[in-house]
């Protein structure tokens, strides 16, 4: 079932992809080596709860934690772990809230310290091809033109673009139809209408688009152990431009305030 929504509840969900955007934004103020992903996985339940909003993640289909944490050759749905991150990993964390029963669902990509240049071009160009796609989420395109966006964009860079997992609809499940592919053809799939809500998302790889889950049942690397980019937007279809939710421009304000952290990408 696709479900379009009200101005009113496309208030509600700003409200909360905005929520989401701000504790990303406190990730990025506190992320420096020695930090470990369970830390971030705390501070980000914390700061969610104290302003009013219910953990998405936790216990989704039986997942354990609040974020998913995934660094270098870990794709996506990374569970937070004791270890110290270190001077040039490459960190993305996914979260999402609830607030006033609608999801906030993104993720966004840090690079710790001084990281390899093929990596930090990896971060720039994924985060990219996330824009390329949401050009494309306006009423009457279809949804592989989304997907052919991002695919062409990154694949010119030679990087491979995950096909096991896609971005989706978002409303008052975490997951709803339609399914939004990173890869795909123009012309194709869902028309879009306007009001309808996608967490646009691509996952690309340094090298082979293939992956595999490990034995945990939810942590997914790279086939080749290359490391792996995610960002994610939730955006409203609209005529001429779509309407993003989220915001960016905070974290990224963030992120260049702390030393820890590398932004020679922009």
């Amino acid at each position: 079932m696709i479900y379009t929504k009200t101005e009113e509840q496309i208030g509600y969900m700003k409200e909360a992809a905005l929520l989401v955007s701000k504790t990303l934004t406190e990730v990025a103020k506190m992320l420096k080596p020695g930090v470990s992903t369970l830390d971030i996985d705390k501070l980000c339940m914390e700061y969610a709860k104290d302003h009013k909003g219910t953990l998405s993640f936790y216990n989704y289909h039986g997942y354990p934690h609040n974020i998913c944490a995934s660094v270098n050759d870990v794709v996506v749905h990374g569970f937070p772990n004791k270890s110290p991150l270190k001077d040039g990993d490459i960190v993305s964390i996914d979260f999402g809230v609830i607030l006033n029963g609608w999801h906030g669902d993104h993720a966004y990509t840090f690079i710790l310290g001084e990281a390899d240049p093929a990596a930090i071009e990896l971060v720039k160009v994924t985060k990219a091809s996330l824009y390329k796609g949401i050009e494309k989420a306006i009423v009457n395109n279809r949804v592989g033109d989304i997907g052919f966006a991002i695919q062409e964009y990154t694949e010119r860079h030679g990087y491979g673009v995950v096909r096991e997992l896609v971005g989706h609809g978002l409303g008052t499940s975490l997951h709803e139809d339609p399914q939004v592919p990173n890869y795909g053809k123009r012309g194709t799939g869902l028309k879009m209408k306007e009001n309808l809500v996608l967490a646009i998302e691509p996952m690309i790889n340094m090298g082979t688009h293939k992956v595999f889950t490990d034995d945990d049942g939810w942590t997914v690397k790279t086939q080749d152990g290359k490391v792996s980019v995610h960002f994610e937007h939730d955006v409203c279809v609209k005529a001429g431009k779509a309407l993003i939710l989220s915001d960016f421009s905070i974290i990224e304000a963030a992120e260049k305030a702390n030393i820890n952290l590398n932004t020679s990408y922009y």
